[in-house]
């Protein structure tokens, strides 16, 4: 009797603390690990970068940041490309303005078909330089 009513205490607090922080639920952190190797096809980059984010259901907004290194030269341009799974390319979903320099933040509010696939898994960030214009390095972007 005392586990259930342990058990019981522990999932009133649990709702307590969901109903008292209900914007949580609307909030889903993402992020992508970036490498040469996920490149399509693979570069022998020793390049690396980590995307980090979070997209707001309830107002369809994809916030992020972008931190990365060690690539061949300044990079030229950044996207997010989709629909695509690991290991196939897709087209620009969403591009990225202020690459120039790491870290980069930016937010955009998506249209509800973006914001399916990239809660689907299969939105990739990738980041492209003189020597690897096709891209450098990339990263298939998750829920974390």
């Amino acid at each position: 009797m005392l586990i259930v009513q342990s058990t019981l205490l522990v999932c009133a607090s649990a709702l307590a603390l969901l109903a008292a922080n209900p914007g949580h639920a609307d909030t889903m952190n993402l992020g992508a690990t970036l490498s040469g190797t996920a490149e399509v096809p693979p570069t022998t980059s020793t390049g690396m970068g980590q995307m980090q984010a979070e997209f707001d259901k309830a107002t369809s907004t994809f916030s992020y940041t972008l931190r990365y290194s060690g690539l061949s030269g300044p990079v030229k341009a950044g996207h997010f490309h989709g629909p695509a799974e690991a290991g196939k390319n897709a087209g620009v979903a969403l591009g990225i303005s202020n690459i120039g320099e790491s870290p980069v933040q930016g937010r955009a509010v998506l249209t509800a078909a973006q914001a399916a696939d990239l809660l689907a898994g299969k939105w990739y960030v990738n980041l492209h330089t003189a020597s690897n214009p096709g891209g450098e390095v990339r990263g298939q972007v998750g829920v974390e």
